[in-house]
């Protein structure tokens, strides 16, 4: 497994940007080669497949390339439909020892990835290969990072719908990076954009607000999501809304803005409201009965700071996962048949 590497700015990226761009002719002229990323969980049904049909968009687009699957734990015969036609189709066959999540198996493909333009996407066929075209083609125009836009969410269920439009308001209004909504893990990316992810060391990684935080020069693709092809998804309601809170309590504070507003609140209320008990009392001489009202008073409060402790709780479980400092991910098993060179240490 690699160590995350080079910066964006460092001399061998330089000498590989300068290399693959010519001698004048810059991006417009070049021919890069390329890194396909693509992770796999109980993909048997559409791995074969897929991986012809990538092979043959790639070749296309150039004559070096490589495709890097990345096997996160899959329970099906996933690793045997890909090794049937790794070697025809240049793949780098990586297989984590379990299932580490998406998040874990997109950085162990992007640091095996070995060129000038790594491209991610999914093995379901709902990221259409016709449009690696086009992506390349805004790369050659001086894009940095061209990011797949959904046009749509049709496919979707209303319940999925509104948590995505929540999720992306909560970011848009207090995160400290702007992500773009709809905007997924199926885009194109230079070597150096991909060198600066590398760099970023967290363990909890949200890709999504990766992408956004290293910045560079990005534009928007827009597509149509494709059916899926076989098989179904493996992300559920409950993964869906675990990755959202990873996402909030690594890129916004707005949880903890709430709780806090949400006590100044508390304790104003209940400020005016001993404040009114009291003048009810001296200047009225009215007792006070107020049994219901303590009951419902106490419980209130109690759910406020276990709400409290809960947000709380959140933040200081990503501290707990960062300080161990764990690998995302461990490799098992490499088979390689990619025809691309190792990259120098510096630029692993």
């Amino acid at each position: 497994m690699s160590t995350i590497g080079a910066s964006a700015g460092d001399p061998a990226d330089l000498d590989s940007m300068r290399a693959r761009r010519g001698r004048g002719g810059g991006r417009a002229s070049a021919t890069p080669s390329l890194s396909a990323v693509v992770p796999m969980f109980d993909e048997e049904e559409n791995a074969a497949r897929f991986l012809r049909e990538l092979a043959a968009a790639l070749a296309a687009l150039g004559d070096v390339f490589e495709i890097v699957v990345v096997n996160d734990g899959s329970r099906d015969r996933t690793r045997d439909a890909v090794l049937r036609v790794a070697r025809d189709c240049r793949v780098q066959y990586l297989e984590l020892s379990r299932n580490f999540g998406k998040e874990a198996a997109l950085t162990a493909g992007l640091q095996a990835a070995r060129g000038d333009v790594v491209i991610l996407l999914d093995a379901d066929f709902q990221h259409p290969l016709s449009l690696l075209a086009g992506m390349l083609d805004r790369w050659r125009e001086g894009s940095d990072m061209v990011y797949a836009v959904r046009e749509s969410r049709r496919d979707e269920s209303g319940l999925k719908r509104a948590g995505s439009a929540l999720f992306y308001w909560l970011m848009s209004h207090g995160g400290q990076t702007a992500i773009p909504p709809d905007a997924g893990d199926f885009r194109l990316m230079d070597r150096k954009v991909v060198s600066a992810l590398l760099q970023l060391p967290e363990r909890s990684r949200f890709m999504k607000g990766l992408y956004a935080w290293v910045g560079f020069r990005t534009t928007p693709f827009p597509y149509e999501v494709q059916p899926r092809a076989g098989g179904k998804s493996s992300f559920s309601l409950v993964r869906l809304v675990s990755l959202a809170l990873t996402g909030l309590t690594a890129f916004s504070y707005v949880p903890l803005r709430a709780i806090a507003a949400l006590g100044v609140i508390v304790s104003l209320f209940a400020l005016g409201y001993g404040g009114f008990v009291l003048a009810n009392t001296f200047l009225f001489g009215n007792a006070v009965r107020g049994y219901p009202t303590i009951v419902v008073s106490i419980m209130f409060f109690s759910g406020v700071q276990l709400l409290s402790l809960g947000v709380v709780g959140e933040y200081l479980a990503r501290v707990f996962e960062e300080v161990k400092q764990r690998p995302p991910f461990v490799v098992a098993d490499i088979v390689d048949f990619s025809e691309l060179p190792l990259r120098r240490a510096s630029e692993a």
